[in-house]
């Protein structure tokens, strides 16, 4: 794949699950199954609608290609006027979290983004939205680390919360890299271990249950998704068990009794920044909202990298 494909398979991977997740967000199974059939949600309805997690990652993604060489002070002035900007518009109208609600509006008053986010969040909203700076930085993993963790504080300044941030962004780093999911838990807690004891403890639980057959039991186990260190640990195990298979991650990430789109979302962009565009259906790409506009961010963010990467 080159840039642009790696983005739009990123973009589009993510809403997609995100539109999956979203039907059945707070269902419990037994009405996913009656709704649905016994095998759940299979794919987005028409037109796939996503949820404010697609709409934060548009905004980190816009924030990225306008001051992404910036350092972090100066990039993150941008953050915190796109964020507010987003909070402020008529897109807005998905339900983001009370959390994230409360910090845009703090940063709205001023705050700096250093203090505007609780310090007991440890909600998801921080994690969902980075997969842009997995992309953008591949190649600068310090770099990619430090973004990450300063979008994650701006709303979400508990210690692990921060760690899913940036976790969720190195992801998208080792999933382009090509790495085998299996080596993710482990390359992950490398990188950024250390950051959160609660965040380190999950990814190795990871670990413990990718062998049990029961993949419900499993990811169960791992928790419901509405915490970030849950919902990133449950993409990781979606990855894993579904390995560049982008349709049967998905299903698998969003059919939970939990935060079926956060899930839906992270696992989407992961499994597709790996498997490639090609392994999303076209039906699916066709049936997406907004399908022009992400298509057009996604070029003008591959515009972006591709400077990064050129010599001298």
């Amino acid at each position: 794949m080159n840039d642009e494909q790696q983005a739009r398979a990123i973009l589009y991977g993510l809403a997609l699950g995100d539109a999956l997740g979203w039907p059945i967000e707070f269902l419990k199974m037994n009405k996913i199954g009656i709704i649905y059939g016994e095998s759940g949600i299979k794919e987005p309805p028409r037109p796939a609608v996503f949820t404010d997690e697609t709409q934060m990652s548009m905004t980190i993604a816009e924030s990225l290609i306008e001051a992404g060489e910036s350092d972090i002070d100066a990039l993150m002035e941008v953050v915190t006027r796109r964020m507010i900007e987003w909070s402020n518009s008529p897109k807005n109208d998905r339900a983001p979290g009370h959390t994230v609600t409360e910090a845009i509006r703090t940063l709205e008053a001023g705050v700096s983004w250093k203090e505007s986010g609780p310090t007991h969040a440890k909600g998801n909203g921080c994690a969902v939205r980075v997969a842009p700076i997995g992309y953008l930085y591949q190649n600068e993993p310090d770099r990619l680390i430090k973004v990450a963790q300063a979008t994650g504080v701006a709303t979400h300044a508990h210690p692990t919360a921060q760690a899913a941030s940036c976790a969720a962004a190195y992801l998208i780093k080792l999933a382009l890299d090509g790495l085998p999911p299996q080596a993710y838990v482990e390359r992950t807690l490398a990188k950024i271990g250390g950051l959160s004891s609660e965040f380190d403890a999950i990814l190795r639980q990871v670990d413990n249950v990718i062998q049990w057959t029961d993949e419900y039991a499993a990811l169960e186990t791992l928790g419901s998704g509405w915490n970030a260190e849950e919902a990133v640990a449950m993409a990781i195990y979606c990855a894993i068990r579904y390995e560049d298979d982008y349709v049967g991650a998905v299903r698998r990430a969003v059919n939970i009794p939990g935060d079926s789109d956060s899930v839906g979302s992270l696992t989407g962009g992961l499994v597709a920044a790996r498997a490639g565009l090609s392994a999303i259906p076209g039906e699916w790409i066709e049936r997406l909202e907004d399908l022009e506009e992400l298509t057009d961010l996604a070029t003008r963010l591959a515009g972006k990298k591709a400077n990064f990467n050129k010599p001298g």
